[in-house]
């Protein structure tokens, strides 16, 4: 085979992989419309962990919808969070330890919510995470057929930067073309 040859082939190849990870990608809005059409309401409340002032504020906020069950991910230890939702029946509370970042907030949670067959959900975490928060659920949950309503806490502090939102875009990318995250690049592990 000549050079000339395994080259186009090699281009061609990375072509194709593009067009296939376009077509997935621009299925998502058309994923998420379907799911607002089928859940034009959330059906639960996730809080993105990380401040006991989210989890204070999401108690608050779930008061206001009775119905909704609430799913916190790796928030405070854990008896401030029990402290937090003491007015709030324990059935409807289900705190998930396993997420390490933003990322892993939603990959963690999202099957779990597909099981319990959840089209639409509130996602709280404060204003200058949200951003960040909102890429993250689009890829991870849109992909899934799940659509989001953000609901942000108040807080004074700016926005992250750019480089947090590019690189969890990123890695979000990674989780819908692969299943995997690339935490197991984090610093802590």
């Amino acid at each position: 085979m000549t050079l000339n040859r395994k080259y186009r082939r090699h281009q061609f190849s990375c072509l194709a992989l593009v067009g296939l990870i376009v077509v997935i990608l621009s299925c998502i809005p058309l994923r998420m419309a379907i799911a607002k059409q089928i859940a034009p309401a959330p059906q639960a409340i996730l809080t993105l962990g990380g401040d006991i002032d989210r989890e204070i504020f999401t108690a608050r906020f779930a008061q206001m919808h009775p119905s909704l069950d609430i799913w916190i991910s790796s928030g405070a230890n854990l008896e401030a969070t029990r402290r937090a939702f003491q007015q709030i029946a324990p059935t409807r509370v289900h705190i998930d330890r396993r997420a390490i970042d933003t990322v892993t907030n939603f990959t963690s949670l999202v099957a779990d919510f597909k099981q319990h067959k959840f089209h639409h959900i509130y996602v709280v975490t404060a204003d200058y995470h949200m951003r960040r928060a909102k890429a993250i659920a689009t890829f991870v949950l849109g992909s899934q057929g799940i659509a989001f309503t953000p609901v942000a806490m108040p807080t004074n502090k700016p926005v992250e930067s750019r480089l947090h939102l590019l690189r969890d875009v990123c890695r979000a990318l990674l989780w819908v073309l692969t299943r995997r995250t690339g935490a197991s690049l984090h610093p802590s592990i």
